[in-house]
């Protein structure tokens, strides 16, 4: 793999990981149209998964750093007696954001490869950005949400996460719509949506790694993998930024025209000239 190369794949990797237009979805359709089999390998997935990963780590660092002082203080003696595992908000995200973790993680280990192997059809990955479409669009008539993230409604964001597993459908877009049209407040689910994938980032390149060791995968240069990281990083940071201040301003439902776009050409190429 060469410098270019690894530098396009990390920013669609990049963009796409935190743009509600589906990451999977992109990458599917991108093999379809170059003609040619995109695989970056484990090796890099490994490293653009990371860049992904600290992306969110950097944006979210005080929040993150917060967390995790409000939770180690939460399993002290004096704040067992002081019930701050019940009362502090940041431990109760805490272990929401790990319950919320519970659908994905049934999907990851017992239906991930069937379903991606019966869905990795451009056709079909077309289709699901319409669907992904009307979900963002959803969210035009959601007005101003301003409830908390409980138990109940971050399992049911879980849900949400776990569906996107399908390519073409947004992860990003899935969460953050749901969470609004439940009702919790724009700040509060964009946060949620984005710590709890961090768990999920992590656990798949674990499984990556994993992967790599058994299979013995061939070191890639290390220019391209510096190169990968760094454009998925980077990229990935500014989309982060980006997608805060445009769920901000109430203009999350923009990319639904995008998606719709795009599914509708996937559609006309994939299925009637193709």
């Amino acid at each position: 793999m060469g410098i270019i190369e690894a530098i396009l794949l990390g920013l669609l990797q990049g963009i796409t990981e935190f743009l509600p237009v589906s990451s999977s979805g992109h990458l599917v359709l991108a093999r379809a149209l170059s003609g040619s089999n995109i695989e970056p390998g484990i090796t890099f997935e490994i490293v653009v998964h990371f860049g992904s990963f600290c992306s969110i780590a950097v944006y979210y660092r005080k929040l993150i750093l917060q967390i995790l002082s409000d939770l180690f203080k939460s399993i002290t003696p004096a704040g067992i007696r002081d019930g701050r595992f019940k009362n502090d908000e940041n431990t109760r995200l805490s272990y929401i954001i790990l319950l919320s973790m519970i659908p994905a993680m049934i999907v990851g280990f017992t239906l991930k490869s069937s379903i991606e192997d019966a869905f990795l059809n451009p056709g079909f990955v077309s289709l699901m950005l319409l669907v992904t479409g009307t979900i963002l669009y959803s969210t035009k008539f959601v007005g101003n949400p301003d409830k908390d993230v409980n138990v109940s409604r971050g399992l049911w964001v879980g849900v949400a996460q776990a569906f996107a597993i399908i390519p073409g459908i947004s992860r990003s877009g899935s969460t953050i719509s749901l969470g609004l049209l439940l009702g919790i407040e724009r700040d509060k689910i964009a946060n949620f949506s984005f710590l709890m994938v961090l768990p999920v980032l992590a656990g798949a390149m674990l499984l990556e790694i994993l992967e790599l060791m058994e299979a013995g995968e061939i070191l890639l240069p290390a220019g391209s993998l510096v190169a990968g990281f760094f454009t998925s990083f980077i990229s990935g940071y500014l989309a982060l930024s980006y997608l805060i201040k445009l769920l901000k301003r109430d203009k999350f439902y923009y990319f639904s025209f995008y998606c719709w776009t795009v599914g509708v050409l996937g559609i006309i190429y994939f299925y009637f000239i193709l």
